[in-house]
């Protein structure tokens, strides 16, 4: 119980951190530009009292907007070696495995069926083929599969994006790269106002402002298009003042944030 009130805590610590963080990036807009990679100032964020400020309670339709970015990353996220999931069967709990880790070969062991190859697998194609798998054995099981934890790096795009979500890197991963796997900025976002958020150990944010219309024209320089890092998130502002709010909820931001890093 401490643990998870640890980590409630530290999720609101986070979403707080960045309202803050991109309500400064916000109001230095009509300010003259900085120069690429400097961290915004956001020490005013820590303070305690700035928490009193900020309303922690998000609305239905931001906690709707993180499920669903979830629903999307589960439903086609491709189970791989070193993953857990759940796989259970109503009124059958001999044949129910609470948690599996998928061995290195990208198996996992069932008491009825034996060894079963579940990598590269979705979690409803999953679903689908222990289904008829285990028709042999039981009448028509009631089987529902759920990925506990997934230990592929994984990046998060926000904003003004055409499909906003959650990204596996299979491989190294730029920010051009992550804003083209996400479908590109879309005619409301700005491309030259794009917003890296970094974490370090302890719950230490670092944001950075990138200019993608500079690295798309040619004209910025070879590492202004950074090389991503596992748990990082892009957001790409638009109508920032309509869109702020929804983003960065204090509570569901937070967590999308430390889901991301896991």
């Amino acid at each position: 119980m401490k643990r998870h009130s640890a980590r409630r805590i530290t999720n609101l610590m986070l979403g707080v951190a960045l309202v803050c963080a991109l309500a400064s990036l916000e109001a230095a807009a009509q300010a003259p530009s900085k120069s690429f990679g400097e961290p915004s100032d956001d020490k005013a964020s820590a303070k305690p009292g700035a928490r009193a400020a900020q309303p922690l309670t998000p609305s239905d339709a931001d906690d709707q907007m993180f499920k669903d970015l979830y629903r999307g990353f589960y439903e086609t996220y491709k189970i791989g070696p070193s993953d857990e999931i759940a796989i259970r069967i109503v009124n059958q709990p001999d044949y129910s495995l609470e948690k599996v880790e998928v061995s290195p070969v990208g198996r996992i062991f069932h008491p009825l069926l034996g060894e079963v190859e579940v990598v590269g697998l979705t979690v409803p194609r999953l679903k689908q083929k222990l289904v008829a798998d285990l028709s042999q054995y039981i009448i028509d099981p009631n089987i529902s599969v759920s990925l506990l934890k997934a230990n592929s790096a994984k990046i998060g795009v926000l904003g003004d994006i055409t499909r906003p979500g959650i990204l596996v890197m299979s491989g190294p991963m730029t920010v051009l790269d992550a804003i083209s796997a996400s479908g590109g900025v879309t005619s409301l976002g700005s491309q030259s106002n794009v917003t890296l958020v970094r974490q370090f150990g302890g719950g230490q944010l670092r944001t950075m402002k990138i200019n993608v219309k500079r690295i798309l024209e040619g004209k910025a320089n070879p590492e202004e298009n950074l090389r991503l890092q596992a748990g990082d998130t892009l957001i790409v502002h638009g109508n920032l003042r309509k869109k702020i709010g929804s983003i960065t909820s204090v509570v569901g931001f937070g967590r999308f944030l430390d889901f991301v890093l896991r």
